[in-house]
């Protein structure tokens, strides 16, 4: 484990800027594979700089499309819930009143009310590729498209990954699960800044200060030859190896998970999403996450994705949207003016979803149970044609009946938007036959 020793100030999950500051605590995906490997699987598949960038925000658990998005006025009682529908910058549509900031910036999002194609499983895995588990299973799976926009589009800078995997550890850890390389194997993976350690290698005793220095930094690593300064072996050591260096010891990469670095005033507008509540087996509302994805992309990320909150809310499901919903409208509300200000909301993509909504008949405990017929999206940015509320379901919020939008088409977009024609672009899997990464088309209405 390579340790950089630093302040030890605790951010809104819990780990501390010295865990942020370890670079050991960064891994891809599986154990035994390493940073290196990673770069060299890189090198090989080729790589392209323009620089778009992807926000995949997962509400792990099912958030109510009914209490969000849609809001069911003439529906009957026990089915049109608490919440009542508030008007937003764009003449037409409204949302849930617990998401007035992103009303007042609604000219700059899209709402769909109607996404299709779900399945009743609590797992991340079609938000974050477009698929099922069971897809190409045998062969390992289908890729997410952060590993996928990894193989096709490499990194922006060597010491910068180009996917990162900001999910909070839950509890039932599909929920916490930021996208899997499938059959692309674990060179594609997500960059965890929370994992385990990566290739054991370990640097004892040298401050930040010390860290450019790097000569002295391979003579600290005790994974590599003793010998390496007194015979010159590196001077002839592996590029790939070298380029791994260059990761763990980039400002680059350290400087955007490390918020003390950023304007207090920002890291105020987005909140902390404190204190956490109905968290049960789910992840925390980490407002800061939102943040940090910001930074990631600036910094040079193609793809970050998170989890942010429960959403399963068998009971008080009103109680909990007030909670999360609210702490949501904060931070995304934020990222949409930071992105503006710094010139990137053209092309970043932000998506706020989960893996099916909520049935539209409240039960006995105050909850909504699972319901995969529909569910709904929020997007911004990434040049899409904003300011629309596509699809709707009947009067109560049973199946679409306006634009069902399959999920795929989501994903289909949201590689559009990254510079990739998915009609035209394949992966070749482990038996040589290429695979198109989805099957359906970009949303038309958006692109």
């Amino acid at each position: 484990m390579l340790h950089f020793f630093g302040g030890s100030d605790r951010l809104c999950n819990g780990i501390t800027r010295r865990s942020f500051l370890s670079a050991g605590s960064l891994c891809f995906g599986m154990g035994g594979f390493t940073l290196a490997d990673l770069l060299r699987a890189e090198e090989a598949a080729g790589k392209r700089n323009s620089h778009k960038g992807l926000i995949n925000i997962f509400l792990g658990g099912g958030p109510p499309h009914q209490d969000m998005w849609e809001i069911k006025t003439e529906a009957p009682s026990e089915i049109r819930g608490e919440f009542s529908p508030i008007a937003t910058n764009v003449p037409g549509i409204q949302i849930c009143e617990v998401f007035p900031q992103l009303a007042r910036r609604m000219d700059k999002s899209v709402v769909i009310r109607s996404v299709v194609g779900c399945k009743d499983r609590h797992e991340s895995y079609q938000c974050m590729s477009g698929w099922f588990p069971d897809d190409l299973k045998a062969l390992g799976g289908r890729p997410s498209i952060g590993s996928a926009v990894s193989k096709l589009q490499g990194t922006v800078d060597p010491a910068v990954p180009a996917f990162v995997g900001l999910a909070s550890k839950t509890q039932h850890v599909p929920w916490s699960n930021s996208g899997e390389a499938g059959f692309l194997g674990a060179a594609f993976s997500a960059f965890k800044p929370d994992g385990p350690g990566m290739d054991n290698m370990k640097l004892h005793s040298i401050s930040l200060d010390r860290l450019k220095d790097r000569r002295r930094l391979l003579t600290s690593l005790d994974t590599m030859r003793r010998d390496i300064d007194t015979t010159g072996m590196m001077s002839g050591m592996d590029a790939f190896e070298q380029r791994a260096l260059d990761v763990l010891t980039s400002s680059k990469l350290l400087d955007a998970l490390d918020l003390s670095k950023e304007d207090p005033k920002v890291v105020e507008r987005y909140g902390d999403g404190k204190p956490y509540k109905y968290q049960y087996d789910g992840a925390p509302t980490c407002n800061d996450h939102l943040l940090i994805a910001r930074r990631l992309i600036e910094a040079g990320v193609r793809v970050v994705s998170l989890s942010y909150g429960r959403w399963d809310s068998h009971g008080q499901n009103f109680d909990l949207v007030r909670d999360h919903g609210t702490k949501l409208d904060q931070c995304l509300s934020a990222l949409l003016d930071d992105l503006q200000e710094r010139g990137m909301l053209n092309d970043v993509t932000v998506i706020v979803w989960g893996e099916f909504g909520r049935t539209p008949k409240i039960n006995n405990n105050a909850g909504r149970d699972h319901w995969a017929q529909v569910s709904s999206a929020w997007m911004a940015g990434g040049g899409m044609r904003v300011g629309q509320a596509i699809g709707a379901t009947n009067r109560l919020g049973e199946y679409a009946t306006e634009r069902p939008v399959h999920m795929q088409e989501i994903i289909a977009t949201l590689y559009h938007n990254l510079g990739i024609n998915v009609a035209s672009t394949t992966i070749t899997d482990p038996t040589g036959r290429p695979q198109f990464l989805v099957d359906h088309e970009p949303i038309k209405e958006l692109i």
